[in-house]
């Protein structure tokens, strides 16, 4: 990763500034500070040259983003932002702030000054085709996903809803787009009401196929129309009688999400004419109907035999033939595996092959002839997966081909008993993600380690390989939306020393109702269902670290794992072996005479 040099992007940006009068945009006319939290502090410290500061966000006495950006606005400064890239609360919040400091304003700029000191640099918006997700993979008629929101909008007396969140619009209309590297989705908007179903996207984006399937239901317009038909939405609302004292206001308003924009929300006549929620579209994908967990189960199948036919196959390269390949050779030959499989569209993000201290970054990101080679005597982590018409992988494995150190299968094991708690949890209806986090964390905290990044995300179906509102970590947002049946999440807790290895263990798991032998206070009680097929470690586990039912759960997952792919690799004999072996039985005596 290379330092890049921003001086001269920075004092156009900063003319810009000047031009329009205000004092903070990202950067002030003296300072410039980049945020991120602790997945990007290895990166960002490697690429930010001198003229950035880096707010190390969750650490104790670093500023957050707004709170920086509010101290300078300190002395009567402006602060500008674009209003298509920051929700109404947070511009609320941030104009608080400002107050408090003795800031001017915040100040919505129509314009992106960033984008115009990109200039002719900047690729093009991307112009794909839009496809219709066949109803054998999608589990449900678009109609009648479209009913059910208006049944909740019926129900809670909202004028309609405009959706803004790419995913949630491919998901409620069985669309499928490739706009977003990784994620199947179209630049796009949605509006929603009684009686009216409109869909905002670019005329040259639509397939043969797309105005059969949404037929008269669905009404399409240009995705450039939708601030103004915002406008018109709000202007339409039907006004109440004003009462003493008090202004007319609307009897009904219209819904956005608490994740929509501020323009958006101007658009629709601001606080007035607006309710901001948590989207009930986003809660509705989020709960997997019967053919999407199906879907889930097969393409995770297909997935885990890519992965043990990868390792297999890196292994004999390095040890066997001592090839040396790097680490973008690695995550090649991994997609070309993969693409042979079926149902096969393309990866759900970027494959962070990491070897040795790259594999203590946690996003790390190879990038082609500016990469490692691959130390078969170093930790080896490997993050990946896959888009398939069928379901969404991310799996990770960290593996080791030479005699890790005892720090090294310490905290592969320590991890892995992480893993394995929240994998075996049981809990009541009504509890987020939030409350099980320190099932996975705990180990680690009793040795004093720990990691930054949460332990779970949602993942889509054939769509964003993170999806809210669900997961499990310390994330407030977290607390706020309660695990249930049919979500989809990852189990993947870690363990990094900074330029020396990393550790991480990623598990796809789906939540569903557990069998218990009581039923206290008569609801139901949730557990999880594992789905990933690739074997763990056997040189990293500490067997002795591990308690008789963390053996017998590993034992069971390795059976499991071995039954469910050794069927594709008939003609692979080298594959075959790698699989037999690692999924042998762990017995605690094989440590305890080693």
């Amino acid at each position: 990763m290379e330092t890049i040099n921003t001086t001269e992007r920075l004092r156009s940006l900063r003319k810009l500034m000047k031009d329009n009068k205000i004092d903070v945009y990202i950067i002030t006319n003296e300072k410039a500070a980049l945020a991120t939290d602790g997945r990007y502090f290895n990166q960002a410290s490697k690429q930010l040259d001198s003229n950035w500061h880096l707010l190390k966000q969750g650490l104790e006495d670093v500023p957050t983003w707004q709170e920086w950006t509010a101290e300078q606005s300190e002395g009567n400064h402006s602060v500008g932002v674009d209003p298509r890239l920051i929700t109404a609360p947070e511009a609320r919040k941030l104009a608080e702030k400002i107050k408090k400091k003795g800031g001017a304003s915040l100040v919505g700029i129509k314009e992106n000054l960033v984008d115009l000191v990109w200039g002719d640099e900047q690729p093009p918006r991307p112009n794909e085709k839009v496809s219709v997700l066949d109803l054998k993979y999608a589990g449900k008629k678009f109609e009648e996903k479209i009913e059910d929101l208006r049944k909740e909008l019926d129900k809670k007396k909202s004028a309609g809803l405009i959706i803004s969140m790419l995913d949630e619009i491919a998901w409620l209309f069985n669309l499928r787009g490739n706009d977003i590297p990784y994620n199947p989705v179209f630049f796009s908007y949605a509006a929603v009401t009684p009686t009216t179903a409109t869909l905002y996207i670019d005329a040259s984006k639509l397939s043969k196929d797309l105005i059969p399937h949404l037929g008269d239901s669905v009404k399409i317009r240009p995705y450039g129309a939708i601030l103004d038909d915002a406008k018109a939405f709000g202007e339409s609302l039907e006004m109440a009688a004003p009462t003493e004292g008090k202004p007319s206001m609307p009897k009904k308003k219209f819904w956005i999400s608490t994740k929509a924009s501020w323009a958006l929300s101007l658009s629709l006549g601001g606080e007035d004419k607006v309710d901001e929620v948590r989207s009930p579209v986003g809660d509705a994908k989020a709960i997997k109907n019967a053919t999407e967990l199906e879907g889930m189960r097969a393409c995770h199948i297909r997935d885990g035999a890519s992965l043990s036919e990868y390792f297999a196959w890196l292994e004999e390269e390095l040890l066997v033939k001592g090839t040396k390949l790097d680490e973008v050779q690695g995550a090649d030959k991994l997609e070309e595996i993969r693409s042979k499989k079926g149902h096969f569209v393309g990866l759900s993000f970027d494959t962070i092959s990491s070897t040795g201290p790259n594999a203590a970054v946690v996003h790390y990101k190879p990038e082609r002839g500016n990469c490692s080679l691959i130390d078969p005597k170093a930790v080896y982590l490997c993050d990946s997966g896959a888009q398939y018409l069928d379901g969404t992988t991310d799996t990770t494995r960290t593996i080791h081909f030479g005699d890790p150190t005892d720090m090294e299968r310490k905290a592969y094991t320590l991890v892995l008993k992480g893993v394995i708690a929240i994998d075996r949890a049981i809990f009541p209806k009504g509890t987020s993600g939030f409350a099980i986090d320190t099932l996975a964390r705990q180990f680690l905290w009793r040795e004093g380690l720990d990691y930054r990044h949460g332990t779970g995300h949602g993942v889509g179906s054939y769509l964003n390989v993170h999806e809210g509102p669900i997961g499990i970590g310390t994330r407030v947002q977290y607390s706020e939306v309660p695990l249930s049946i049919g979500n989809v999440l990852s189990d993947e807790p870690g363990y990094y020393e900074d330029g020396k290895f990393g550790i991480r263990i990623e598990n796809m798991i789906m939540a569903k109702e557990a069998k218990t032998n009581h039923h206290f206070g008569d609801k139901p009680w949730l557990g999880f269902e594992h789905v990933t097929m690739v074997p763990m470690c056997r040189k990293l586990i500490d067997g002795k670290m591990l308690t008789v039912e963390e053996r017998s759960w590993l034992n069971e997952y390795h059976q499991t794992v071995y039954d469910k792919t050794k069927g594709f690799f008939e003609k692979d004999e080298r594959t075959l072996k790698w699989l037999e072996r690692e999924t042998q039985p762990i017995h605690v005596m094989e440590f305890a005479l080693s």
